[in-house]
């Protein structure tokens, strides 16, 4: 591959970037990553395998506006051609590799994060996501025992934030990183295992803030039983009326296997970003990058934080494949206008407590409830007066109203407001219309599956 292109496929979203992985496979494009067992040596070569077999050049841009600094993509073009000689542990030119992917990593990070992300030229982000490859090669290779789970980091900050590199060169990087790690791992976890036998089981966490409502049965959300496409069109979908959905998704594998456990085991070494807070309307509100198996152990396993964490609208299936594996899509989004590519899949997953405060998307949902129970409060559109919106451009779609501990002092109309409220338990799935407005509130662990379309 000579004169690999820094701006192929540029014009890709975000969305549309991450979904390449399993189409990729389908076509045989990704390899399956040989078995490291744990030794630097037996993965190396395929590492070096993901990058172009020539010269890395990189195209500065269609245009003059997506240009990147010809200083920026001379650091990529020296810090690839180290790798292209003979690198042992200890090599001096594995700092200079080190240095120079990371000058260009921190460089790019700057540009990404000026201004809003929809304004992120493609080429800014292609060209992070081959500095955080470089780098990872160059930690796997300075230091192989601690090396990979850094490198690892690196290539889920390209994933995240970078755009697709030809041949999907992150994701499969990813596989191989993980089934390195995982030999390595081995013989800790066995260990692990054998203590475990000897401790008490862990005691549930509850906690007083996640006392499980009343619902009103006259205000309570309609149910059906696996309706057909006709009767949800006609019923639901096209007169705008919420609906929880029952047995539409019980086949998936994700309804029998996913627990905190198998969580950790699948993806606790892959960095995700979590907020920080008890909802994003609240100033101290923050974000935080972490690895989930972090996650877990500070805000799902400890029983008192000094924060609340979630990890919230996060397309987290589109980084893990193998969680991907395990859910489906709705039937009842054929109804759309569009493809299953159009459609935004977002993880949910947190402690008891996290809420998502009052507020409309423009797009229809299916929140699909697969771990946990969450209380859900729904308004029509028409009640929008009454729910009092941020004036402000950034939370136009969100209420000021606290909904479970209103001032109706402040807000004296939203106590007119009519509304639909229910509990949402494993296996059902949610309707909510586009422009409905919604509160929900985790009643313990949980992970919910949203599904944007329309």
């Amino acid at each position: 591959m000579e004169g690999t292109s820094l701006t192929s496929g540029a014009g890709e979203t975000p969305t549309a970037a991450r979904r390449s992985p399993e189409k990729e496979r389908e076509k045989g494009v990704l390899c399956s990553p040989e078995r490291s067992n744990g030794s630097p040596s037996a993965f190396w070569p395929s590492l070096l395998a993901l990058l172009p077999k020539q010269a890395l050049t990189l195209d500065l841009g269609p245009s003059e506006e997506e240009k990147v600094d010809p200083a920026v993509t001379w650091l990529l073009e020296e810090a690839a051609g180290l790798l292209q000689g003979p690198l042992q542990p200890g090599d001096p030119s594995l700092g200079r590799l080190l240095f120079l992917s990371g000058a260009a990593c921190d460089f790019c990070w700057e540009r990404l994060n000026v201004g809003p992300w929809r304004e992120v030229q493609g080429t800014w982000r292609r060209t992070f996501a081959w500095g955080c490859l470089l780098r990872a090669l160059g930690l796997c290779r300075q230091d192989p025992q601690g090396g990979p789970r850094q490198a690892l980091r690196q290539c889920d900050l390209g994933l995240l934030l970078g755009a697709p590199l030809p041949g999907d060169a992150l994701q499969r990087a990813v596989g191989l990183l993980q089934q390195h790690l995982q030999g390595l791992e081995e013989d800790k976890e066995k260990k692990e295992a054998e203590e475990e036998e000897d401790r008490p089981p862990p005691k549930k966490i509850q906690r007083d803030f996640s006392v499980i409502p009343s619902v009103k049965s006259e205000a309570s959300i309609p149910h059906l039983l696996c309706p057909s496409l006709e009767h949800f069109r006609d019923h639901h979908l096209t007169p705008q009326q919420p609906v929880v959905l029952e047995g539409a998704v019980s086949h998936w594998p994700c309804m029998k296997k996913w627990s905190v456990p198998y969580l950790q085991q699948v993806a606790g070494s892959r960095t995700v970003p979590v907020e920080l807070g008890s909802r994003y309307t609240d100033q101290e509100w923050s974000q935080a990058l972490m690895t989930v198996g972090e996650f877990i152990d500070r805000y799902i396993e400890n029983e008192f934080p000094n924060r609340t964490g979630y990890l919230a609208q996060h397309q987290l299936f589109e980084q893990i494949p193998e969680l991907k594996a395990d859910i489906g899509v709705p039937d009842y989004c054929c109804l759309g206008e569009g493809d299953e590519d159009d459609i935004t899949v977002n993880a949910w997953f947190g402690p008891a407590g996290t809420v998502s405060p009052l507020h409309h998307d423009p797009q229809h949902n299916f929140l699909v409830q697969v771990m946990g129970q969450k209380y859900i409060r729904l308004y029509s559109p028409q009640q929008s007066e009454r729910l009092y919106p941020h004036e402000g451009h950034l939370l136009h779609n969100t209420s000021q109203v606290d909904v479970e501990d209103p001032d109706l002092e402040t807000f004296p109309r939203f106590q007119a407001a009519a509304f639909q409220e229910g509990l949402l338990g494993p296996g059902q799935v949610l309707f909510i219309p586009a422009g409905h407005w919604h509160y929900v509130r985790a009643l313990d662990t949980s992970f919910s599956v949203s599904f944007w379309w329309s």
